[in-house]
């Protein structure tokens, strides 16, 4: 099938997902708005215990700040929430939906994400028409506390065997980025790298330039 021009162009190379708890009482809304002012070229709404209504409200707000910043929303798990919300994507983990139904679900035009530990789901959400894939946790996190890790070795021979764009997850800050370099990365997911910030402005900014010298853009 055809690629939509959204899932050919986007860029992943500074990666926002949301989590409330890391916020320490500043406001959601402005936070993302500062990290996506800050350089982040992309959004994940992620909400593990909201009812669906708090999500699809949480959701419209956000999107009005992406879509004046034409930067994507991608929708975690909630394949409902993304289509109510005319969202660009939606993220699935190996315990959510299948990828395959996911993108019979959001059609051809929306991107679809998967979380992989290991080549084979890999390879599996590509055969799934997955756009990109999320491995790690590459560090130890505390946003997501059963993810295990993955060795250097490990993520580096799946960018090595992998035609679409590999996204590094878990643990990744200001600190320890440099330490994944040439490994083949296409871009990194954070959290609390932007949003555990006091300034997620200048945070963000700060990690940009990290990730532009990662990737050498």
């Amino acid at each position: 099938m055809k690629k939509s021009e959204l899932r050919k162009k986007t860029d992943y190379s500074l990666y926002l997902v949301t989590d409330r708890l890391c916020l320490s009482g500043k406001d959601l809304f402005h936070s993302v708005e500062d990290a996506i002012k800050g350089g982040v070229t992309v959004v994940q709404l992620r909400e593990k215990t909201a009812s669906s209504r708090e999500f699809y409200q949480i959701g419209l707000k956000l999107k009005e700040i992406t879509r004046r910043h034409n930067i994507p929303l991608i929708i975690n798990d909630r394949v409902d929430i993304a289509l109510a919300l005319d969202a660009e994507g939606v993220h699935v983990g190996q315990d959510d939906l299948d990828a395959q139904l996911v993108r019979k679900l959001l059609g051809q035009d929306k991107i679809l994400g998967v979380s992989a530990k290991t080549l084979s789901q890999a390879t599996k959400a590509i055969e799934s028409e997955a756009d990109y894939i999320g491995v790690g946790a590459i560090f130890p996190t505390s946003t997501k506390a059963d993810a295990s890790e993955l060795s250097l070795l490990d993520i580096s021979d799946i960018c090595s065997k992998i035609n679409i764009p590999v996204l590094g997850i878990g643990g990744i800050n200001e600190g320890n980025i440099s330490k994944l370099s040439n490994l083949g990365l296409d871009g990194i997911c954070v959290v609390s790298a932007i949003l555990g910030q006091a300034d997620c402005l200048n945070a963000t900014k700060n990690l940009r330039q990290s990730v532009d010298n990662l990737l050498k853009i």
